[in-house]
């Protein structure tokens, strides 16, 4: 995860070691291991767990479609064998035929419907996934912005992840300045005593 709350490290070098000269402010210092909270969240485990329920059943339903598929293919091959045989009567030739090409035509279609259903459940498992990262991300920021103003934190760096340069956005710091667990306690200590959401309902996409 990428920092939430970190500034740049020339701005904590300022503010830490570049006091005015009328007087040399003390500044509160502290960090959050953002990747370890998002990941002990129980919210996060419980979001994780709803999506991948998610994407089984769709990963169910696609081979249930793709297995109805595979039988009509091969009626198709059957009545292209029967076609071709000489001893097959014109009549009988013309009412094979026919249906060859109804079947050919649903064979089509559920083709078409299968790409659209892949396609339509893996956008909304994606926009589901979106929209539940969003809130857990909003759940810790507000845990923290909290911490900070109880405790009167001046600036508050993020250590799980590297900054756009690929260089850790913090080099050092004292555990004592870390207090990534107590942002873990707070945001779990509902857990269990928590309502347990209704999962969220998947549109229904039509069966071929």
């Amino acid at each position: 995860m990428k920092s939430y709350l970190a500034l740049p490290a020339l701005l904590l070098l300022a503010l830490a070691f570049g006091p005015t000269k009328a007087s040399a402010q003390t500044v509160k210092i502290g960090t959050v291991d953002m990747k370890k909270v998002f990941e002990s969240y129980y919210k996060t485990k419980d979001a994780e767990a709803k999506i991948n329920e998610q994407r089984n059943s769709a990963k169910k339903e696609l081979e249930d479609r793709m297995d109805i598929a595979k039988k009509a293919l091969e009626e198709v091959k059957k009545l292209d064998e029967d076609i071709a045989k000489p001893e097959l009567s014109k009549d009988a030739k013309e009412l094979k035929m026919k249906s060859r090409t109804e079947k050919a035509g649903d064979l089509q279609n559920m083709d078409r419907e299968i790409r659209e259903f892949q396609q339509t459940r893996e956008k909304q498992l994606q926009e589901q996934s979106v929209r539940m990262r969003a809130g857990i991300v909003d759940d810790i920021n507000k845990v923290v912005q909290d911490k900070v103003k109880a405790e009167s934190y001046d600036v508050v760096f993020d250590k799980s992840g590297p900054s756009l340069n690929g260089v850790p956005i913090v080099l050092y710091a004292r555990d004592s300045y870390d207090f990534t667990d107590a942002v873990v306690s707070a945001l779990n200590k509902n857990k269990g005593s928590a309502e347990t959401s209704a999962p969220a309902s998947t549109p229904k996409v039509k069966k071929p």
